[in-house]
Formats: C-alpha cells, structure tokens, sequence
C-alpha cells in the first residue's frame, strides 16, 4: 500500500533532516528516507568525529605543553580507546537529538534504501519513492508531491589504491582506528588531509603529506597556505608537493610503501598506514535518476538557485550537487529548497558570503574571495594583515602564531573577502560572515568596537590595516 506525504527527503544528513524539520514547520507532511543513521556523514562520519578527536589531539599537546604555564605534570600518557569512547559518546548523544528532533517534528523516518520510480501505477508522474529494506521485508512506496534528493557524498580514492580498511584507509576507516600508528601517509593535501596530518602529530604520529599539486589547501588564500604548511612543519610533519602516486607501486606487507614522481623521478614512501584523502563523490548510484529527466554534470545533479531539478517537483541539495559541500550550506540549501516548493519566495544563496573553516591546530577560516580570484576577476585590490602575536589575548592563550588578512577593493571600499589563520578563527569568522551580508566596508568592521583583551581585536586591527591605521602593528 503505498503511503502520500507533501514531501520526501531521500538522506537524513545535515542538509536533509534541516530540510524536513523546515517543511514540517511550514505544515507540510513530511517523510526522510535513510540507510543508515540519522544524521549522515557529517555526524557519523566526519565534522563531528573528526572534531572530537581533534580537540582530544589538542588537550594531549597543550597538556604536554603545561609547564610553559606554570604547571608541573609528569607521566602525561594518551588513553586511545578513551578518546574513542568520548567521540563515540558525543556522537550517540547528537544522534539522540537529531531523532527527537524528527519525533518532534512529527516526521516520519524509514531506515532503508530509496529509489526514485518512474510514472507508474502510483504516479504519472516520475517520483514515487520505493523503499528496499535490508531485511528483505515488502518495499514500502511512498508518494510525495516533491522529493529532495540529499543523498550526500562518498570518500574518492585514486586508481591502485583501494580502500582496505586495514592498510589502507578513507576518512571514514580511520576514524574508527582501535590504535594510532606510528607512521602514517596522507595522500591529498585539502582540509581533510590537512585535519588529519595536524591531529596526527599532535598524537605523536610521524604524518607525510604526499600533494599532487604545488600548494596545499588549494583553494585557500596563498598566503594562508603558505603559513599553514610553515606551522604544520614545525609540527614535524613532512610535505611532498608536486608528487604524483605511481599507478601500481602501492605493497601492502608490515605497513604501506608507494612511489611517486617529483620533478621526474621517482621516490619511494613508506608508513605503517596510509589515507586517502582525495575529495568526495556524489552519492548518486542506484537511486533511480535514470527513471526522471533530472540531468547528471560531472557526476553531479544539476540544479537551479533554488535546487529544483529538471523535473519541476524533484529538489537536490547538498554534496550531491556539488559545490562547496560543506554542512552548513547543505542545510542552508534545503531551507531554501523547501521555502520555494512551499511558494514563500526564498532569497538564492550567495556563496561568497558563506564562511568555510578547517578544523587543524591552528584553525584556518575564510569568506569571499582570496587575493588571487579577486585580482584575476579585475578588481583593484588593497590588503590588510594583522598577526596575532600583536594580540595581548593570544599571547596569554599560548597560541599567538597565525594572522587576518582583509581584501578590499580600491575602488568601492567594498570587503571581498577575509582568511584567518590562527586560534579560535573558525568561531571568529562569523563577524567577517556578518560583514559581507550586511555589505560593510573594512572601515565599518574597525569602527565596531573589540573588547580587550580578546582574540577578536585581530579583526578590527586588519581591518584598519587595510588603510595603514593598524595601532599595534
């Protein structure tokens, strides 16, 4: 018998089960479609996790690092299975929230696999949602008068170099790691990677970065690259840029061992474990897009502003449309999704406005664009630049490393964008978020009076520094 609902969500990730409550809100009937846990990848399987063993990595160095403050500890030992217990815990209460949330909601869940059906019986229409349970239970058919597609993403890997679990590993694997190796090798210098490598080291692990291209962080500001990868050295982490991982040469016997080619010839690595870290795919295999009008580009459901398909009912959201894929636009996509099938206008996302952030030790943050994009889109581009170690706050917090760089254009005054590295700067960056939806001028940022002490002085000194005003630098 199949079941009718206003709307259905196939993936309970952030940007889906944001997506349901924002439809049950607006009155409509809503049902989520998840294979796995609610929640998805963002809080089984990355920012949460990943964030949690960060900040255990982070209490272990500075609690190493406690007699610079004056405290005498002897014996500091790491507890790996206790770190574990404590990510596994955070992510169980979270978990516990998100499904209160859909009772809450009065949203209805289905723990199975859906796929998209073409016109049939239930529907002219292409869109009914068939529902295939592990158990080998009947397929429940769900009828919607929209679907949202927020299936999400899957780690990449590169060819030869398949996904083990022991040797081997994705994100995902290494999260669930029961011991830390003592060496590992990171292929693929973007966020990922480059939490991982941070994290690493500051458990002890001897990390090498191997990067198919000359910068790390790609598609970060050069002048943050360069700092993060200064700092990350100094961590005893060892970079190849440049390197491409020779097809064939991985051996998987007591640890890892590749070859890559630098500069045209060859180097051979070897750890006790590797990942990869090469980016993410959409999830789009097997959930019925071959049965609609809905268009795949590279791999990914293209969209309009308002993440309508080809199909007028159907909506994508999220990693599988690509994009910045990051969480927070996933849902911010959905809220917009669901305001458009429900006709309350909703405004099209600006991107540049949104703030990305990497979560290693130091924190990197940013919004807009960076020096290079600006100056290759013809702006006239001034600069401000403010170290943290000018910040009375950052040298009492230990952490004085890292700066705020603030990009303007000569000509409007307009702020273009803003990169932090350094503490505290993914919390930061919300009033550098702020500024450019509310259109400030790096003038109208230093003109908002920072308390001191405080790490956020930083903001308003690079931003005067843009016009040379900086008082303490």
């Amino acid at each position: 018998m199949a079941k009718e609902y206003d709307l259905v969500v196939l993936g309970g990730g952030t940007g889906g089960y944001v997506a349901a409550i924002r439809a049950s809100q607006l009155d409509m009937q809503v049902a989520v479609v998840e294979k796995g846990e609610l929640g998805g990848t963002c809080l089984h399987r990355g920012c949460i996790p990943s964030k949690s063993l960060l900040r255990s990595a982070e209490v272990f160095k500075q609690t190493k690092e406690a007699s610079e403050y004056g405290i005498d500890t002897t014996g500091i030992t790491l507890n790996f299975p206790k770190v574990q217990e404590r990510k596994n815990r955070i992510v169980q209460t979270l978990h516990q929230g998100v499904q209160g949330l859909m009772k809450k909601g009065k949203i209805d869940v289905y723990e199975g696999f859906g796929r998209i059906l073409g016109p049939s019986i239930f529907s002219p229409m292409p869109g009914t949602v068939s529902i295939e349970y592990e158990n080998g239970d009947e397929n429940t058919m769900l009828v919607p008068k929209n679907v949202l597609i927020a299936t999400g993403s899957k780690p990449k890997t590169l060819p030869d170099l398949e996904i083990d679990g022991e040797f081997v590993m994705s994100s995902d694997e290494a999260l669930n790691m029961e011991g830390l190796p003592s060496s590992m090798i990171i292929v693929g210098g973007g966020v990922v990677g480059i939490e991982w490598a941070s994290m690493l080291a500051d458990f002890g692990v001897d990390v090498t970065v191997v990067e198919y291209l000359d910068q790390i962080l790609p598609t970060e500001d050069e002048a943050v690259a360069k700092e993060v990868e200064s700092l990350l050295e100094k961590k005893g982490i060892h970079f190849v840029k440049g390197a491409s991982v020779l097809p064939g040469t991985l051996q998987r016997e007591n640890g890892v061992t590749i070859e890559a080619e630098i500069d045209g010839s060859n180097e051979t690595f070897a750890a006790d474990k590797m990942l990869v870290s090469v980016g993410r795919e959409a999830n789009t295999s097997n959930i019925g897009l071959h049965n609609t009008d809905i268009v795949v580009d590279s791999g990914f459901i293209h969209t309009n502003e308002f993440y309508r398909t080809k199909e007028s009912h159907i909506y994508a959201i999220g990693d599988v449309i690509g994009g910045m894929q990051l969480a927070h636009v996933a849902s911010h996509e959905g809220i917009v999704a669901v305001e458009h099938m429900a006709d309350q206008n909703p405004l099209p996302l600006e991107y540049d406005k949104i703030p990305s952030c990497i979560y290693a030790n130091p924190e990197v943050a940013s919004v807009g664009l960076t020096e290079k994009q600006a100056t290759e889109q013809g702006f006239d581009v001034k600069t401000g630049k403010f170290p943290f170690k000018a910040v009375g706050k950052a040298l009492v917090h230990g952490e004085s490393d890292g700066f705020v760089k603030v990009i303007a254009d000569r000509n409007t005054e307009d702020l273009l964008g803003v990169h932090m590295i350094g503490p505290h700067v993914t919390d930061m960056i919300s009033e550098a978020g702020l500024a450019k939806v509310l259109d400030a001028t790096p003038w109208e940022v230093s003109q908002s009076i920072h308390p001191h002490p405080s790490l956020s002085e930083v903001m308003g000194e690079a931003a005067m520094a843009v016009e040379g005003k900086q008082i303490h630098g």
